[in-house]
């Protein structure tokens, strides 16, 4: 026998098999309970966080993470975008210029947010290079009036690589007809598939292209930055604006899609709130399992107290055993949620694959993205194991209180 003497005994009585076997069913599925609880919260929020990382990613990947802008064409513009880019969290510029039009091709029409850019530099700030399906974006020069267009925006106006396509500005030119909108055709250079709502909404064509199309001189709107830390854009945009003069001024993507990832966070926290829910229906199931065994165990607790037990070291040798429970079902699930979130995407692609199912086609993410966040299952495990300790107490002050001669009377 070892000391201390509560550890022991609570180690034997959780080990030993118990006259009563409803109460050991009760302990099994406490800690299976647990277990399963602990693994599904890791598992869910490791698919909420890739999906998050995803949609960063991918919005943020191809809109503004921050911008800052004039109330007129900005000429020199490089030397602008070389003084921004020399603040510490600024990792990339590029120059825009921002315009709305409609296209127009085979009887079809459809609305289009058109950017102008200058492809060297939209490649340090932007991804589209990454998911172009053809083409390529360095087919837009000066002049050429080439545009690049989302794939949901050809497939809808039922266009491809090379041909042409209308574009319908809503500003009016005076002609003998009278007012009508100013068109100008296009040549489709590129195409680009990234999923997210940009394919059907946003269109690239050259800076210079875009300059000549408002009837201005060549230059940009404004410079767009990529930064270090996306939470981080309101400040530095404002702190970037500050250093210019007069006529400038800022925004960033809170503005444009704060609310979208706003309800993400909020979604998240609700998610796992349910799930903890569940750990905390699990780990007070060992309430219901350490009761049944403080009373099934009455006559050890009496011969105990006669053999010189305190209260205390009655109260410790169930808190163990509860404690045991909690510890081995939340680790258990703890590694069957990490192999469970590391491995789900390649599970469900390959039940995707020999069932035949689409469960992710109508999305534009289309698969089941995981990220793994080793801060969120140490936050998990601790809550799970504080949960299970704090479950024992009720039934282990309980069996302290148990007095020796009233437990023995009848035995």
């Amino acid at each position: 026998m070892f000391k201390p003497i509560s550890l022991y005994i609570g180690l034997r009585y959780t080990r030993a098999r118990r006259s009563n076997h409803f109460i050991s069913f009760i302990a099994l599925v406490s800690m299976i309970g647990l277990t399963l609880g602990v693994a599904v919260l890791i598992t869910v929020l490791s698919v909420m966080n890739g999906f998050d990382r995803e949609l960063k990613n991918r919005v943020l990947g191809m809109i503004p993470q921050a911008s800052v802008s004039s109330t007129e064409i900005i000429t020199n513009w490089p030397d602008l975008a070389k003084k921004i880019s020399k603040h510490e969290h600024v990792k990339g510029v590029a120059p825009f210029t921002q315009l709305q039009g409609m296209l127009t091709a085979q009887g079809q029409v459809s609305g289009l947010m058109v950017n102008g850019i200058d492809p060297q530099y939209e490649k340090n700030v932007s991804i589209i290079q990454d998911h172009m399906v053809a083409g390529s974006i360095d087919n837009l020069k000066k002049g050429s009036f080439g545009i690049v267009l989302g794939k949901q925006m050809t497939d809808a106006l039922g266009l491809g690589l090379n041909d042409s396509v209308t574009l319908v500005l809503p500003e009016a030119t005076p002609s003998p007809a009278g007012v009508v909108p100013r068109f100008k055709r296009f040549k489709i250079v590129g195409i680009f598939s990234i999923g997210a709502e940009v394919d059907s909404m946003m269109g690239y064509i050259a800076l210079n292209d875009a300059a000549t199309l408002l009837r201005l001189p060549d230059g940009a709107q404004g410079i767009r930055m990529k930064l270090d830390n996306i939470f981080l854009a309101p400040q530095v945009a404002q702190d970037i604006v500050k250093q210019l003069p007069s006529g400038y001024y800022s925004s960033d993507w809170t503005y444009t899609h704060g609310n979208l990832f706003s309800a993400i966070q909020m979604e998240k926290s609700m998610v796992s709130l349910l799930l903890f829910l569940i750990v905390l229906v699990a780990a007070f199931n060992i309430v219901s399992s350490l009761v049944m065994v403080v009373t099934d165990k009455k006559a050890d607790i009496a011969i105990l107290r006669t053999l010189g037990a305190s209260p205390a070291t009655i109260t410790r040798i169930f808190m163990v055993q509860g404690t045991i429970i909690g510890v081995i079902g939340t680790f258990t699930g703890a590694v069957l949620g990490i192999i469970l979130a590391s491995s789900i995407s390649t599970v469900i692609d390959w039940l995707n694959t020999r069932l035949g199912w689409h469960l992710f086609d109508a999305y534009f993410i289309n698969y089941l993205p995981s990220y793994l966040r080793w801060q969120d299952v140490l936050v998990i495990v601790v809550v799970s194991l504080i949960l299970s300790f704090l479950a024992t107490i009720y039934p282990a002050l309980r069996a302290a209180k148990i007095q020796p001669a009233e437990a023995l009377r009848y035995e």
